[in-house]
Order: C-alpha cells, then sequence, then structure tokens
C-alpha cells in the first residue's frame, strides 16, 4: 500500500479515486519458488509525458527483521504494517514527485467492518450446482486466502478495501462497453476484480448470487460493490479521461444504482469471503464456476467506513 507523507509527519492513504497518477505505475509479480522463496514484483512507472519508464525490483516477501512498524488506518479498519525502507521510499517519491512510503502487510491483517453476511438481509435459495461458466482468460493465477465469513469477529482482510475477493461477470461487462460509442474501448481492469467469470446467461444476474464454488472452492459473495470516480481514469495520462469511457460513472448511474445502502453509487461486482472452514487453494484460469447459492432480492451494503457520497465525489 503507498502513503503519502505529509509535511506535519503524518502519513495519508493513497486511494486511487484521489491519486490518480497510480495508474501510471504498473506491477508484474513473480510468485515465490524454491529458487526464489521471497519472489519479486517488478514495478515500472511510465510517464505521462512519453519520457523514458523507470523500474524496480520489490521483494514480495520481504525480509522484515529490520523494517520499522508503522500504523496504517483504512477505511476505519487499523492494522499495523511495515515502512519498506528508504530504497524504495524514495524511488516511488522521484516518480510522484512528493513524498511517498510503501507499507507491507506483511503478517498483519485489517478486522472487516462489513455486516456479518449481506445474504442475511435477503432470502436465498438453496440450489443444486448449476454450472455457469469459467475464469476468463483474463484472469492471472490466484491464491485463496482469509475464511471465516461466519464469524465476523474472526474475518480479516490484507489492503482489499472490503473483502478478500472481488468477483464480475464479462457479460456485465458487455452491457458497460454497450453505453460506450462504438468502437471506444474500456478495459475491466479499471473495475479491479480479482475473479473475473465468463458465461452467465444475462448480465447483472451476479446481483442474486450468494455463493459460488470456483474450482472446488466455496465463495460466499456478501455484499455488492459500488463504484467510484476511479473508473473513469485514463490509464494513460493517469488523469480524468477525455473520451466518453471518462464518464463511465455517471452512465453508470442512470441505471445501476441498485444498492438501497449505497444509492448514490452504481453496482458491478460481488464481494465474497472463502467459506467458513475451508482451508484456501488454488484458482486458476479456466476453473469451472458453480452458482450454488442465490438469493430471491438484491443484498444492501453495510460498511461503517465508507459512504456513497464520499465514493462519488
Amino acid at each position: 500500500m503507498l502513503l503519502q507523507a505529509l509535511e506535519d509527519g503524518n502519513l495519508k492513504n493513497m486511494h486511487l479515486a484521489h491519486y490518480t497518477e497510480t495508474v501510471l505505475f504498473q506491477p508484474t509479480i513473480t510468485y515465490p519458488t524454491d529458487d526464489n522463496p521471497r519472489g519479486s514484483m517488478e514495478v515500472t512507472f511510465k510517464p505521462a509525458d512519453g519520457s523514458e519508464p523507470k523500474t524496480i525490483t520489490i521483494p514480495l516477501r520481504p525480509d522484515t527483521a529490520n523494517l520499522e512498524i508503522m500504523d496504517v488506518n483504512m477505511h476505519q479498519s487499523p492494522c499495523k504494517a511495515y515502512n519498506m525502507g528508504s530504497k524504495i521510499n524514495q524511488w516511488l517519491s522521484s516518480c510522484f514527485g512528493y513524498p511517498v512510503v510503501m507499507a507491507y502487510l506483511g503478517e498483519h491483517l485489517r478486522p472487516v467492518l462489513m455486516s456479518t453476511s449481506g445474504n442475511g438481509q435477503a432470502k436465498s435459495q438453496q440450489s443444486s450446482p448449476s454450472w455457469l461458466g469459467s475464469i476468463t482468460k483474463s484472469l492471472p493465477t490466484s491464491i485463496l486466502g482469509y475464511g471465516g465469513q461466519e464469524n465476523q469477529e474472526k474475518e480479516q482482510v490484507t489492503f482489499a478495501d472490503c473483502a478478500s475477493y472481488l468477483v464480475v461477470s464479462e457479460t456485465s461487462m458487455k452491457d458497460v462497453l454497450s453505453r460506450l460509442p462504438e468502437g471506444e474501448e474500456m478495459d475491466i481492469i479499471k473495475f479491479r476484480p480479482n475473479i473475473i467469470v465468463a458465461g452467465a446467461e444475462k448480465e447483472w444476474e451476479e446481483d442474486y448470487w450468494a455463493e459460488l464454488d470456483v474450482g472446488g472452492n466455496i465463495i460466499p459473495l456478501s455484499h455488492n460493490c459500488v463504484r467510484c470516480v476511479s473508473i473513469n481514469i485514463d490509464y494513460t495520462t493517469g488523469k480524468p479521461g477525455k473520451t466518453e469511457s471518462g464518464t463511465i460513472l455517471k452512465k453508470m448511474m442512470k441505471d445501476r444504482r441498485v444498492d438501497q445502502g449505497m444509492k448514490y453509487s452504481p453496482v458491478f461486482g460481488r464481494y465474497g469471503f472463502l467459506a467458513q472452514g475451508e482451508q484456501g487453494g488454488t484458482v486458476k484460469v479456466g476453473d469451472e464456476v458453480n452458482v450454488t447459492r442465490k438469493n430471491e432480492e438484491r443484498t444492501t451494503f453495510d460498511w461503517p467506513g465508507l459512504s456513497s457520497a464520499s465514493l462519488v465525489k
């Protein structure tokens, strides 16, 4: 996670919606192996003015023995984190043009502040596993993380906004693209999902998904994901887009403000966690996806650290 170091000594969370230039940094991850047990993340900064890109390699699992521990508070969900140190911080600061600190979460996790289960707010119906589709080719290999949705006190999350997983469907993305002029494209990466599903019969049917079986891993889906101005950003300039895709948030507001808990923000995608008792596993491109439970009505978003008004601004 990146934080701006302010003149008063405080650190300010660099959320994408307010620090749009962060999209100019593109990471490539090399997962740990026997030969490279810490793994690595190669980050390339591509300046908007077209000048020469700069690259730095950062350990994916750094040695924390000599790293300073600091406090991080994201959406009123506090935790400890490691300051990655002067070499990395100075490189980032030179790119941004102001002091920046990189935080590594390590073994520290944040408490989940969502209601225990969004599914509890809506009647759900169990169904025999119905084949839906598969994880799309757009998704890199993912490792399942922390479970325990049934017990909110024990549920924890990383530096992700609200939940371990964000599931979207390609069918709904086609509906988003239909709002743009012919020939203008928008990459699904702007919605920052980590599970992208192909094969849904209808657009927005995921609004009602309560539980998925993804490659044999059970993932309850608890809440809708409401969207902010970050989806308007042009990833080549690091600024709000000047074409029609730069107004996609407004376009989606016309018919996608479907969550009464965040009634000023459009919905695209569902948040989820690993099911209670599951030990975790691997999700890979091509895995079969089954809807194992559906809600009869949409869930209502409830997170004390997020407000719809602040997301829209």
